[in-house]
């Protein structure tokens, strides 16, 4: 299988054509799945699914070494409204390759890819390599990466494939979304009856707007509260027996969810439920050779406020792929084919520092 970079850019952007023209939205990506199915049977790599997860080991997997996970998703978003072009129409002009998931994350996912297959053959590596094409990544569904794990086998680090212009997203921010509800005694608002579920929400709001969490994060800092929805009260004369609210929480690296939730049910006196704690920041030490492989080639490192994949594995990783967060879910999605190219090499050299 050995081949040159070169052909494997090749195959690389023509896989990513392939990919843009089957609509693949979260939860119905079987006909992306299928054609990567065929892609590793084609290149006699042994490879496996669950659901709509790919994935496939490094030829000479030992397992007594340690494991790299190369992760991305082939799930998209529907197209938005602002659409000029075909969103399933793989479409080149002046050096942009459009289509519906080419930024996000085809580029990423070809790349990797093609830097898997750089490796698949060769013996005596430092570590087993596992390339995994997850689902569900858009919706942060329980039947992606947080499903395929489980069966891939221990990991002991991950890149995660997500455009980042190739600098380095060393940690990300998490998410809790809380839905909260004040609990009054409803009574006629022209006597001095009732006790206001508004006002008791009003207070806890004003927490959640004022109250600073002790440690901040450096890569990502403070842990951001935003009270979102409000709904309280049933007509004019009734004082409110219920006012209920939604908190979008972003964690960060310095705290795990369930540390955040404890604190926030420490200062309020309300209920607080969390919707799910399962998506956590994530973070990796600067000094870990995967980030100073990706220093080594020139690239910087931050703090990511925007979720991914990160989130669900349990494992250090590093945010990092061609192609621009700014475009994503944009109309008219594009990547430029020098970012495949760009990609590619980025990918073979980050590893090739650590194996």
């Amino acid at each position: 299988m050995s081949k040159s970079v070169a052909d494997l850019i090749e195959e690389a952007t023509s896989l990513l054509k392939q990919l843009i023209a089957l609509p693949s939205f979260s939860k119905e990506e079987n006909d992306t799945a299928d054609l990567l199915c065929r892609f590793f049977h084609e290149r006699d790599v042994a490879y496996e699914r669950l659901g709509n997860n790919v994935w496939a080991y490094n030829k000479y997997r030992d397992d007594s070494k340690p494991s790299i996970l190369l992760n991305s998703h082939h799930d998209t978003v529907k197209p938005n409204s602002g659409y000029t072009k075909d969103p399933f129409v793989p479409t080149v002009t002046e050096g942009k390759l459009y289509g519906l998931g080419s930024n996000d994350a085809g580029g990423c996912l070809v790349s990797l890819i093609a830097a898997f297959l750089y490796y698949y053959e060769q013996e005596n590596l430092r570590y087993n390599i596992c390339l995994l094409a997850s689902a569900e990544e858009e919706i942060s569904g329980k039947n992606g990466v947080e499903a395929a794990i489980k069966h891939i086998g221990v990991m002991d680090f991950a890149v995660v494939g997500e455009p980042t212009l190739l600098q380095m997203g060393v940690a990300e921010k998490g998410l809790m979304v809380l839905d909260c509800e004040a609990v009054g005694i409803a009574g006629h608002a022209a006597r001095e009856e009732g006790e206001n579920a508004i006002y008791k929400a009003m207070e806890a709001i004003n927490w959640f707007r004022t109250f600073q969490f002790p440690k901040v994060s450096s890569h990502l800092g403070p842990v951001k509260m935003s009270v979102t929805v409000v709904n309280g009260g049933t007509q004019h004369n009734v004082v409110p027996a219920s006012c209920t609210f939604v908190v979008d929480v972003r964690t960060t690296d310095v705290y795990n969810n369930q540390e955040v939730l404890d604190i926030i049910k420490q200062h309020v006196f309300i209920k607080v439920t969390p919707r799910s704690t399962r998506l956590n920041p994530s973070t990796i030490e600067l000094d870990h050779p995967i980030v100073q492989s990706g220093i080594s080639l020139g690239a910087r490192t931050f703090g990511s406020p925007t979720m991914s994949d990160q989130a669900l594995l349990p494992v250090p990783s590093v945010k990092v792929g061609p192609g621009d967060s700014a475009r994503s879910h944009s109309a008219d999605e594009y990547i430029f084919l020098t970012e495949i190219e760009q990609g590619v090499a980025f990918y073979i050299d980050l590893l090739g520092n650590v194996l």
